[in-house]
């Protein structure tokens, strides 16, 4: 083989070493780019918008989803609100974060072009205040680029208070705010990024 055969073989192999971890990386959720946000609602026709401010996670190649939700970032636009929260309701000194676990599609999300849609119903477990449930997720992944995914909740998630033993915590919330009642089923909804 000649020189230049060789060298143009060898680069030619370096290329597509280099090109093999982005072809097959996991993605990494991108905190700045993400929202997970929940809706309280009080005196049976208040509803506050409320959302947390740190997660993190990644979906490996196998379509395994994994999504940390820092309790202690939680904010409701009111400073005591939240560390009543963190303190009574999801007791962040024991409990600091819920995770959700899920498997998706990895070959239809692979093959999702760019600028495309899918709509994907995703079983899951979400392990919360100590207790695990199953739930379920309507949502939409985009394509954004070659190294960026989109997931959007497309049907909020119910969250019943009452499944993570939290019923008590939204009680003592209630007594102490002074309020004829507070809902223990709180839809949820969120915007992820993941990137690679």
């Amino acid at each position: 083989m000649s020189f230049n055969k060789f060298f143009s073989a060898a680069v030619s192999a370096v290329i597509f070493t280099a090109m093999l971890p982005a072809a097959h990386a996991g993605w990494s959720l991108d905190n700045d780019s993400s929202q997970l946000n929940f809706v309280s609602v009080k005196a049976d026709k208040v509803a506050e918008v409320h959302t947390f401010k740190t997660l993190s996670g990644k979906v490996d190649d196998a379509g395994y989803v994994e999504i940390a939700i820092d309790l202690t970032s939680v904010d409701t636009n009111i400073a005591i609100r939240d560390e009543r929260m963190k303190e009574f309701l999801f007791e962040t000194e024991r409990f600091a974060v819920a995770v959700l676990t899920a498997q998706v599609d990895a070959d239809a999300v692979a093959e999702l072009a760019v600028g495309s849609t899918q709509a994907l119903s995703v079983e899951g477990e979400l392990t919360l205040h100590g207790q695990s449930e199953p739930v379920t997720l309507a949502l939409n992944v985009v394509r954004l680029s070659d190294s960026e995914l989109l997931a959007i909740s497309s049907q909020p998630v119910i969250i019943n208070a009452g499944s993570f033993d939290l019923a008590d915590g939204v009680e003592k919330l209630r007594e102490i705010a002074g309020l004829p009642s507070i809902s223990t089923a709180v839809p949820v909804t969120f915007s992820l990024t993941f990137k690679r």
